[in-house]
């Protein structure tokens, strides 16, 4: 069975492709229109369809529209309501229902040959459910779904046996977790539906001063469900304007939210377990994406283990959809890791190279001559692989630099046009893990938990230890990732540190890097001094006309 999934209503439009229950591929559509996020999240944007990754899911499996058996949208209009009845203030939001109404025919313009009866909606919250219960393991999962909005609800509860999703409770609007935390994100002077990751990092630099007043209007209800009444940010700190400084004030704001959103995740998740007894828990939805909620969950429940979906985001709705109408005709695959994006072959790159007329090496050993960039204090853009399906760089799309520099973290955040605030991630090899980072889970390969750095280890590597002492980390499995791995033993035979710094390969405002085109594009404008794309190397030249490593700019070395 061929089963195309589409999300596309909300925001991160995205296109995912099951066949035979197998994952052939996923992508959100800002890799290909390179446009942020794909579309903002307004009523008036929500025709957008993901054509240019629902077109290359196909060719995937070298398919047409007419091979498809369904197309699935993860979005079910049956299951609106008008947006008054959910206390909902959005005057628009009936636009938004009729294109949802009406996205059979979308779909078939934008895929000549589809039949518009192969279209079937999946619902909004079953999607998300399915992408991480279905799409992360194979085995009966308790499921934990919170995002800003669905049809009605913000909210899912359940368990997945044998394939099947068994709903458990579910919070109707306008009670919403996502939406409180979007909220807060636009109060702080953020973009919402956008940085609220940028308000989990603020969060770090404050006490948690007003989290038993906001307890009052945000808890758990005892039931599976929760509370969130409207909240006055003003009373705690004043609104910023984007671009002002942040003050005390707002990271204690952004820290009490954070305390309490952890909190009632906490009480959720107790609650289901009570309900089953589970020993697994895979959470999606966009809160899932806040790796210190998932820390404390995998520390303070009693699951065994917590999974939240690498694309837990809305763009994960169209593989949770494709898995979910593919689970009704037979078993499903889980997705083999969260690469499932474009990948390009040896020939490709270096056809790209040769358009770009850019000098190129392709040395012996690519491990040792990065390693040595590196260590020498150099920033690597690393494009391996296939691209991953979700927000975070994971070994394909990244930039690299040596973490025993502090100074990195300024560097990396000026090349990406970031607030001095945010952190950058540690990569660290999985077998290693664990002699440098605790309280988190590990292995840890997502980039989905944060960790404490032990203390033996923070100033080796200040450059990725945030400022209350953890990291997000991110273990490398050599099987998985053998370039990686022995990029990673490189460096450490070079300066006796495991880790390298890993942050996503783009700049402000801009999706990250998915072709050779957008990698060489970025080199060009961004102070990196080394691309590296499948085997080759591209070294910036300095003034005198050698490149950041000494060599000229025909590859030869200063003695040639």
């Amino acid at each position: 069975m061929k089963v195309l999934g589409v999300n596309a209503l909300f925001h991160d439009p995205s296109a995912a492709l099951v066949v035979d229950g197998r994952v052939v591929g996923a992508a959100e559509e800002e890799r290909f229109s390179r446009r942020k996020h794909g579309k903002r999240p307004v009523p008036f944007a929500a025709w957008e369809l993901p054509e240019q990754a629902m077109r290359w899911c196909l060719a995937q499996a070298d398919l047409d529209a007419e091979d498809l058996d369904a197309v699935v949208y993860a979005y079910d209009p049956a299951l609106a309501e008008p947006i008054d009845a959910l206390g909902l203030h959005d005057p628009w939001d009936g636009l938004r229902q009729t294109y949802a109404d009406h996205v059979p025919g979308f779909l078939a313009t934008a895929l000549p040959g589809l039949d518009p009866a192969a279209v079937q909606f999946v619902a909004h919250h079953v999607a998300h459910a399915a992408s991480a219960g279905l799409g992360l393991t194979d085995r009966d999962t308790d499921v934990l779904v919170l995002d800003g909005r669905g049809e009605a609800t913000s909210h899912l509860a359940g368990r997945y046996e044998g394939g099947r999703l068994h709903a458990l409770a579910g919070q109707r609007l306008p009670h919403s977790l996502g939406l409180l935390y979007e909220d807060l994100t636009e109060h702080l002077g953020f973009l919402r539906s956008s940085d609220e990751y940028k308000v989990m990092a603020l969060a770090s630099y404050g006490t948690p001063r007003h989290a038993d007043a906001l307890r009052e209007r945000i808890h758990a209800d005892g039931a599976g469900g929760f509370v969130t009444e409207p909240v006055h940010w003003s009373a705690l700190a004043k609104q910023r304007a984007a671009g002002e400084p942040w003050t005390r004030d707002h990271a204690d704001l952004a820290a009490s939210a954070q305390r309490v959103l952890e909190d009632t995740l906490l009480d959720l998740a107790r609650w289901l377990h009570d309900q089953t007894g589970g020993e697994r828990l895979a959470l999606a939805g966009g809160v899932a994406l806040n790796c210190v909620a998932n820390t404390r969950l995998h520390a303070e429940t009693p699951y065994e283990a917590i999974l939240p979906q690498p694309a837990a985001g809305d763009a994960g709705t169209a593989l949770g959809a494709a898995l979910t109408v593919a689970a009704g005709n037979g078993p499903t695959t889980p997705m083999p890791g969260a690469d499932l994006g474009s990948r390009f072959d040896d020939q490709e790159i270096e056809a790209a190279l040769r358009t770009a007329h850019w000098p190129v090496e392709r040395p012996a050993d690519l491990a040792s001559t990065v390693a040595d960039r590196l260590a020498a204090g150099g920033i690597v853009a690393w494009f391996q692989g296939a691209s991953e399906f979700g927000p975070r760089a994971l070994g394909h799309r990244s930039l690299l630099a040596d973490p025993r520099d502090p100074q990195n973290l300024d560097r990396l955040n000026a090349v990406k046009g970031r607030e001095s605030f945010r952190p950058v991630a540690p990569m660290v090899l999985e077998e290693k893990a664990a002699a440098i980072f605790t309280r988190g889970p590990l292995p840890s390969p997502h980039m989905l938990f944060v960790h404490d750095v032990r203390p033996q280890w923070r100033d080796r590597i200040p450059a990725v230890v945030h400022v209350d002492g953890t990291a997000r980390v991110q273990t490398v499995d050599r099987a998985s990732e053998p370039r990686v791995a022995a990029l990673l033993d490189a460096f450490e035979a070079r300066t006796g540190v495991p880790v390298l710094v890993n942050t996503s390969l783009n700049t402000a405002g801009r999706p990250m890097v998915d072709s050779p085109r957008d990698a060489l594009e970025l080199f060009g404008s961004a102070p990196v001094e080394m691309l590296v794309m499948g085997p080759y190397v591209l070294t910036r030249p300095s003034a005198d006309g050698r490149g950041a490593d000494g060599r000229g700019a025909d590859g030869r070395g200063a003695g040639a």
